[in-house]
């Protein structure tokens, strides 16, 4: 039998047996005991096993192989894991399905369950009930009341401020925060995510409100699908409207202000660099959460996700800097290491494949995904905000483990990944 008929023989074996087992257990056995109203400060003995055994394991899971370098010394986050965006394949985690209080990264969940629902140029006009309920210190983007704006300035409010008055805002659209929160936890539920409970839509800290890293990087993976999403995750700067002024004339004006990625792996800050082939995603701090983040990057056609929660250091800009020697770990080590764990896709993957040809909205390219290469040399464009992009990813071969089916070969495309190439 020639070679690849036998690879493929055995996997469908190993995969045979690994959905028999999981055959018997219930979704309960899978997703992680109900989480305390106060975080602990050693990870529960017994996590969630979806995406592998092993990532229910507490502790770091790795499987160094011939040549691959030992993991960084210094890091102290609570959770952490770093995954092939595109294979699905988790090339290390530590408490991976620990659920944790996730702060402003559930707005990664937020946004790929609600950005496909308008236009970028629908029209809102801001009433006082859609900015009710704001949590007190909560990170706002500037909204007024009795101002309209389109459903591309509150996208960049959520993405580039983490502006919880924004999300109120959509919420609203969206008929109301219970609702808003009633989808971000059935789309949690398609994507797999099962250590995820939302209860406010921003990321506000409440109690019952939980995460993982495992998570996390699912929202960011299925967010990255998007068109709108990618765009908005990676632009560093750009303009947001301020409040209508009238001059003694009685003529009326409307004049805007520049808003600034918190992201610092993308914009940058006084202890930490621009990351080279940084491309997103989100960030968060509460005070239940501490500092989260979640990244994507890309180098020499390699495309990373890193999650990082909670690092124990309490140094400026520490999740950050954890996160950058963790990526600068995941491109050294790709190909050195034995996969741990993967990524799995949402329930539906069984019904469907995402098709090469679907709009970019969706997160198809409108071209053939098989071939693709990613345009590593191309030059910079001008983005939103002046920060220069370029297209940049292959399709990814995926195997998904999802809905109780195996599926062999199934593209998982990031097209279009809109990459950081220079400071603006």
């Amino acid at each position: 039998m020639p070679a690849p008929k036998k690879a493929l023989r055995r996997s469908l074996t190993v995969t045979s047996a690994a959905l028999t087992a999981l055959a018997l257990l219930s979704p309960a056995a899978l997703a992680a005991p109900s989480p305390s109203t106060s975080p602990s400060a050693t990870p529960p003995a017994s996590m969630s096993i979806v995406g592998g055994a092993r990532l229910g394991k507490p502790g770091t899971q790795v499987d160094l192989a011939g040549g691959a370098p030992v993991l960084p010394k210094d890091l102290t986050a609570r959770s952490w894991i770093v995954a092939d965006a595109e294979s699905g394949d988790v090339l290390a985690a530590h408490n991976a399905h620990w659920r944790l209080a996730p702060a402003s990264t559930l707005k990664m969940l937020f946004a790929d369950t609600l950005l496909p629902k308008w236009p970028k140029t629908t029209k809102h006009k801001v009433v006082p009930s859609d900015l009710a309920g704001i949590g007190s210190g909560s990170s706002m983007v500037g909204i007024k009341e009795g101002e309209t704006y389109t459903v591309h300035d509150l996208w960049l409010g959520v993405f580039l401020r983490s502006g919880n008055d924004a999300v109120h805002v959509l919420s609203a659209m969206n008929d109301g925060v219970e609702k808003t929160v009633e989808d971000m936890n059935a789309h949690a539920e398609e994507l797999q995510a099962l250590d995820t409970t939302a209860v406010s839509p921003d990321g506000y800290d409440m109690p019952g409100q939980v995460s993982s890293a495992y998570d996390l990087t699912l929202f960011a993976r299925s967010g990255l699908q998007k068109k709108d999403f990618r765009e908005y995750a990676s632009t560093v700067r750009a303009k947001f409207p301020g409040e209508t002024t009238k001059n003694k004339k009685g003529k009326t004006s409307r004049e805007s202000f520049e808003i600034q990625n918190t992201n610092r792996l993308l914009a940058g800050d006084s202890d930490v660099e621009v990351y080279p082939g940084i491309a997103g995603v989100k960030n968060g701090n509460t005070t239940n959460a501490g500092s989260t983040f979640t990244g994507v990057a890309e180098r020499d056609g390699r495309v990373l996700l890193v999650t990082v929660m909670n690092p124990a250091k309490d140094e400026h800009n520490e999740v950050y800097k954890e996160t950058a020697r963790l990526f600068d770990w995941g491109f050294q080590a790709a190909g050195k290491v034995r996969p741990v764990g993967e990524l799995v896709g949402p329930r539906s993957a069984t019904a469907a494949s995402p098709s090469a040809e679907a709009s970019g909205e969706a997160g198809g390219t409108g071209k053939g995904a098989a071939g693709t290469k990613p345009v590593a040399g191309a030059p910079a464009g001008n983005g939103a905000g002046g920060a220069g992009v370029a297209a940049g990813i292959a399709a990814g071969v995926l195997v998904l483990l999802a809905g109780g089916g195996f599926l062999i070969n199934r593209k998982w495309p990031l097209p279009d990944l809109v990459r950081r190439r220079t400071r603006p």
